[in-house]
């Protein structure tokens, strides 16, 4: 911590590290390291082993539909201001050059 002599007043930096997500390659790769280290006498229960699979695999889905939500909601967005700018264009004022002025 950094103390400023006069002021008396001190600044603290901190770091904040992003958490890291886990793949689909990721957890396959402790699937089989976890098939392949159980005791054979023993192994891991059949129900088990696909509630995790499932647990995935909704979470993959889950993850597409974000995905592909983010990128609709930024279509939209793009196309909202295009029809602002189209709209702000075809509402602008004449200039004075193309206004006719009758006289009569």
């Amino acid at each position: 911590m950094a103390i400023d002599a006069i002021s008396g007043t001190g600044t603290a930096t901190s770091t904040v590290l992003a958490p890291q997500q886990m793949g689909q390659s990721d957890f396959l790769r402790l699937m089989t390291a976890q098939l392949s280290q159980q005791d054979p006498f023993n192994p891991v229960d059949n129900q088990e082993m696909v509630a995790q699979m499932a647990q995935f695999s909704s979470l993959a889905g889950v993850t597409e539909t974000n995905t592909t939500l983010q990128k609709i909601s930024e279509q939209l967005t793009a196309q909202t201001a295009l029809l602002q700018e189209i709209k702000a264009s075809t509402l602008a004022p004449a200039s004075p050059e193309t206004q006719s002025t009758q006289e009569g």
